[in-house]
């Protein structure tokens, strides 16, 4: 009994003290840096639905941020396996109902597990996208790393977005259209 309490108050404790509020599936950091001191701007969600066709029984987890870096708006989509180079890799998304996109501007990092988006128009569509949806489909083609795809859950995203964004927003021509 003593054990499960002081488990319970541990994971409790974790949930207060980690400087990070929720909105829907996504987790939004809201720690200081610890050089500024400025809160850190991001927001971040995860799957365990992260696959591999050169590997079809990996299992992997995936994490989808949506960041600024050097005052640039991105969103970056780490895998816990190599998806390709950038050379010869092509990202497509598709978010619930919606058109699925394919062939976007994108590029891969240089450990080869992590692709980001930071093109101002494909950055667009894809906040654009994102918005008032509820799943993600990503799927990464690569010559040398085979096909890698991840579902996520983005239910939630608003808050995400405009809490990622607070310090690099979207500039006008990257901030979607609201519909009303």
């Amino acid at each position: 009994m003593r054990v499960a309490g002081c488990v319970i108050a541990v994971v409790l404790a974790g949930c207060v003290s980690d400087g990070s509020l929720k909105s829907g599936s996504w987790r939004i950091d809201q720690r200081p840096d610890l050089i500024t001191g400025a809160p850190v701007a991001g927001a971040i969600t995860l799957t365990n639905r992260a696959s591999n066709s050169t590997d079809p029984l990996l299992a992997s987890l995936a994490t989808l941020q949506l960041t600024c870096f050097e005052k640039k708006p991105i969103v970056r989509v780490n895998f816990g396996f190599k998806i390709g180079s950038d050379r010869n890799t092509s990202l497509g998304y598709r978010f619930d109902d919606k058109p699925g996109r394919d062939a976007v501007e994108s590029r891969v990092l240089l450990g080869h597990q992590v692709i980001v988006i930071e093109e101002p128009a494909a950055l667009q569509q894809f906040i654009t996208d994102l918005r008032e949806s509820s799943q993600l489909v990503v799927r990464i083609r690569s010559l040398n790393a085979g096909t890698s795809t991840a579902l996520f859950k983005v239910d939630g995203s608003e808050p995400a977005i405009e809490a990622a964004y607070r310090d690099c927003p979207l500039s006008p021509a990257q901030e979607p259209r609201r519909t009303t």
